[in-house]
């Protein structure tokens, strides 16, 4: 039931990573289903999907609104939520603007990109250079990513929100667990928007470790989230989000144990992928 409602909940949302948030402080986070989504941007990659697989592929100068450019994109995305976002400060992908794409002997296939990165909370944007590069052979590797002229937007201060939403929970005694990040509705408590941007940054981790030229991640849904009790300063999550890959339109289920503060960051400490829901419906049966 869990599954097939996050499936319905991203049709319905057209959930992707450009949540187009607005936050005045730590306790005024717009959090309706209209806050999220831009859906002219997921409309524009959905209208390419019939062309995508004929372009992946494609090398020397890329349409920007296709998927070949579109998923490299997104891989700058994880890559800049994994370095600097945090639960009042989370990146997302605006505006691909141009795009080259070049065989790399034989070890793999090299982005050049201009796109347009979106700070979500801060509403704010800048465009910047990126280079992705998918390296190649029977074992699947992270891609390697490169940003530059992105000074100002990676300079948005986001630590005296990240510090009172620290300094609120660190104290915490009892294990809290909440469920369904968005609801079916498309809603979050607006105290839990800041764990729901938090989820997506350790989220980014996955995403960018699992991501190819044949994927395009976003987060579905957080499943739950508990916070554990805290240890050597560091507020811990236990996470199950619902990924989508826009492209196979598979919902990957992943666990994940992550650790936060204003100081060190998010580190993810392990991350498991789940069985699909048939195969733990299989599991289950007896022989």
């Amino acid at each position: 039931m869990g599954l097939r409602r996050a499936i319905v909940l991203v049709a319905l949302m057209e959930v992707t990573w450009s949540l187009n948030v607005t936050t005045v402080g730590p306790k005024t986070v717009s959090t309706d289903a209209s806050a999220h989504p831009e859906p002219a941007e997921e409309n524009t990659e959905q209208k390419e999907a019939a062309t995508a697989e004929e372009d992946v592929m494609a090398t020397g100068e890329l349409n920007p609104n296709h998927y070949p450019a579109q998923r490299a994109a997104k891989v700058v995305q994880h890559y800049l939520n994994t370095r600097y976002g945090s639960p009042y400060k989370l990146f997302g992908l605006k505006q691909v603007h141009s795009g080259n794409a070049e065989e790399v002997a034989d070890s793999g296939r090299k982005y050049q990109l201009e796109i347009s990165v979106h700070e979500i909370i801060s509403n704010t944007q800048e465009k910047c250079s990126a280079e992705v590069f998918f390296p190649s052979g029977a074992k699947q590797l992270s891609p390697q990513v490169q940003v530059s002229a992105c000074e100002e937007i990676l300079k948005l201060d986001a630590k005296s929100e990240d510090e009172a939403l620290y300094q609120q929970y660190k104290t915490n005694k009892t294990v809290r667990t909440e469920e369904r990040l968005p609801d079916s509705h498309g809603h979050i408590d607006p105290e839990m928007t800041p764990f729901w941007h938090l989820s997506i940054v350790a989220s980014s981790f996955i995403m960018l470790k699992e991501s190819t030229e044949n994927t395009l991640y976003n987060v579905a849904q957080v499943a739950n989230i508990t916070q554990l009790a805290t240890e050597n300063e560091q507020l811990k999550f236990d996470c199950h989000v619902l990924l989508h890959d826009m492209v196979s339109q598979e919902i990957p289920q992943w666990k994940l144990l992550f650790t936060w503060s204003p100081a060190e960051g998010v580190k993810v400490l392990h991350t498991e992928q789940l069985p699909h829901i048939h195969e733990r419906e299989k599991q289950a049966k007896p022989n």
